[in-house]
């Protein structure tokens, strides 16, 4: 049987520092909750560093690629060979996650964690391959127990090498969509009927096929219902390399900074490894994919932002990035009444 042993995640509550970040927002020059969401995205990043005076230094983005083996079944409107494809695109700075990396100023590079092609050494390129493409889950597991541990390990030690104190996992993987819905539908217990959507394009035929395809999956490996036993069964290798990156940023109180859809299920597995996981995440943006809406309730999220995103990569993340910017300015650089000479409320 696959064991893991996660590392220890320490919880973020703190009474005291909370009422203490709590009492520096409200004495802003500023009506009470006048910045609103800002105010909460600011007190949440003080209580995740332990500090009152919480900063962002050195964001990465790692973005995890893998194909996926169920694909042979047409549950993509695009080939596996976009995977490599797009990997290339990423090298050459040109997928919306560059543009988005550049604008912000974040350190961005892309792991190989099991993409049905061999490349050329890249500097922006992590070589953490596992095998090349997961296993058809149709017909066995997505990965054997070995496999999934490794991936789980690869994650975990791309975490540790990665500077700074913020992380965005992104992830391309032309059927990550199917792993996904798979996972939400076993692990949150969720109907796959309300986890599957159009992924990269589908339309009406294969939205019905790619139901009937994972409802076949789910039926094959009914007995993985343990968090790691369905990773395995169901996951895809970068799901389990972003599960492994989010468990070691958590365990060192790095800001996980959290896109869409697939990125948010790589959460849900590693809150169900690593109880606390999911109490270091930011959610950036509400997925138009029909299975996020799901995921943020069983995750008790409230994202930042909806503006009808499904692209992946980490964009979604990126774009929110600003946000909490903004929210450690605004916590250690505006003044407060007593600074500025401003007469605050009646009491």
């Amino acid at each position: 049987m696959i064991t893991f042993t996660a590392p220890t995640i320490a919880t973020i509550e703190n009474n005291k520092r909370r009422q203490q970040l709590q009492q520096i927002l409200d004495l802003k020059t500023k009506p009470l909750g006048a910045l609103g969401r800002l105010e909460a995205l600011a007190l949440q990043l003080g209580m995740i560093q332990g500090t009152t005076k919480p900063h962002i230094e050195q964001p990465q983005i790692r973005v995890f690629a893998a194909d996926h083996g169920l694909t042979k079944h047409g549950t993509s409107a695009y080939p596996s060979a976009v995977t490599a494809q797009m990997v290339e695109n990423f090298l050459q700075g040109g997928a919306a996650i560059n543009v988005l990396a550049r604008q912000h100023q974040i350190e961005l590079k892309v792991v190989d964690a099991g993409v049905d092609t061999d490349f050329a050494p890249h500097a922006q390129l992590l070589d953490c391959k596992v095998r090349h493409g997961s296993r058809d889950a149709l017909t066995e597991p997505a990965m054997t127990e070995g496999e999934c541990l490794a991936a789980l390990e690869n994650g975990m030690k791309v975490a540790k090498e990665a500077p700074g104190n913020l992380l965005i996992v992104g992830e391309m993987g032309i059927g990550n969509t199917s792993a996904a819905s798979l996972l939400l539908a076993r692990l949150g217990d969720v109907p796959i009927t309300d986890c599957i959507g159009r992924g990269t394009g589908l339309d009406d035929a294969g939205l019905q096929h790619k139901h009937d395809i994972l409802t076949q999956v789910l039926a094959r490996h009914s007995e993985a219902t343990a968090p790691l036993a369905a990773l395995a069964a169901l996951g895809g290798l970068e799901v389990a390399m972003m599960t492994g990156a989010l468990i070691q940023a958590a365990s060192e109180r790095r800001i996980l900074l959290m896109d869409g859809f697939i990125a948010s299920v790589a959460l849900l597995v590693a809150e169900r490894l690593a109880p606390g996981v999911a109490q270091y995440a930011v959610f950036a943006h509400h997925s138009v994919e029909p299975g996020h809406a799901h995921l943020l309730t069983l995750l008790n999220a409230k994202p930042l932002l909806d503006v009808g995103l499904r692209l992946g990569e980490g964009s979604g993340a990126a774009l929110a990035y600003p946000l909490l910017q903004s929210a450690c300015a605004i916590i250690n650089d505006m003044a407060s009444f007593s600074d500025a000479g401003v007469s605050g409320q009646n009491h």
